[in-house]
């Protein structure tokens, strides 16, 4: 099973931080959020990631090539030019380091993915910039069960993210960003079979309005509640409350030993 994660965004919301890195590299307890979230995946045995890359990706290839070096002890020897990385930190991550583009939509960095799937793959899609205490093997568990090609993770958060009109577990209207009141929202944490790229047109097609939308339509978008903790880091303030329960020790989407 693979798991894709969208980090190719500018994080405009969070320029404090953005301007030298892109957003899933601002760090929570001295790692990037990218690092947490493949934490989570990887304690439910999801190891394989596909990671879309956009504004500032190089900041992103660079940490995962450095990655023995950045979270293990080392001995030099500077006159052979030798390095000896001390065991340690080594998580069986397989790791797709994928330019999507500078400006490319969400939908259209997972349409220029469809290389990296097969044909009739199951896949997970998240974001680079949220944390949740997701049961992740729950939620694929839930995928299977219903047969369609979508599942989105539903969540009850502010207002102003994207808003999800339900019958029972199938979703029947996709709405982003609703002005007004209060219910699920997406949250992310997607499974999605490869098919679901054929209602992507292109570059410029953003994932939460027509796929999703047309999805939903067709009854092919079913919901997973969850009602743990689930936060996106979307403001400094945002960035300080993760920071905070990190160091508090009692992080809730700190699932993984």
């Amino acid at each position: 099973m693979k798991a894709v994660i969208l980090a190719g965004g500018f994080g405009s919301r969070l320029q404090e931080e953005t301007v030298v890195r892109p957003k899933p590299m601002v760090e929570i307890g001295g790692k990037p959020m990218l690092w947490h979230i493949m934490n989570i995946y990887s304690a439910h045995d999801v190891n394989e990631f596909i990671v879309a890359l956009g504004y500032k990706g190089e900041v992103i290839k660079e940490y995962f090539l450095n990655f023995y070096a950045f979270n293990n002890d080392m001995s030099l020897d500077l006159s052979r030019g030798h390095v000896d990385v001390h065991d340690g930190n080594q998580p069986g991550w397989k790791i797709h380091l994928v330019d999507t583009g500078l400006k490319t939509q969400t939908g259209g960095r997972i349409r220029r993915l469809k290389d990296w799937l097969g044909d009739d793959e199951t896949f997970m899609l998240t974001y680079g910039d949220g944390v949740a205490d997701i049961d992740v093997n729950a939620l694929l568990q839930f995928h299977e069960s219903h047969g369609k090609l979508a599942t989105v993770t539903i969540v009850r958060p502010p207002a102003r993210f994207g808003g999800v009109a339900l019958d029972s577990d199938k979703v029947l209207q996709f709405k982003e960003k609703p002005q007004t009141g209060e219910g699920w929202i997406n949250g992310g944490f997607f499974v999605l079979n490869r098919k679901v790229i054929d209602f992507i047109d292109d570059d410029e097609t953003i994932w939460e309005r027509s796929p999703l939308e047309r999805l939903a339509k067709e009854g092919e978008l079913m919901a997973y509640r969850h009602s743990g903790f689930w936060q996106p880091m979307d403001t400094l303030r945002e960035r300080h409350m993760l920071e905070d329960l990190w160091e508090s020790g009692e992080a809730p989407w700190k699932v993984w030993k």
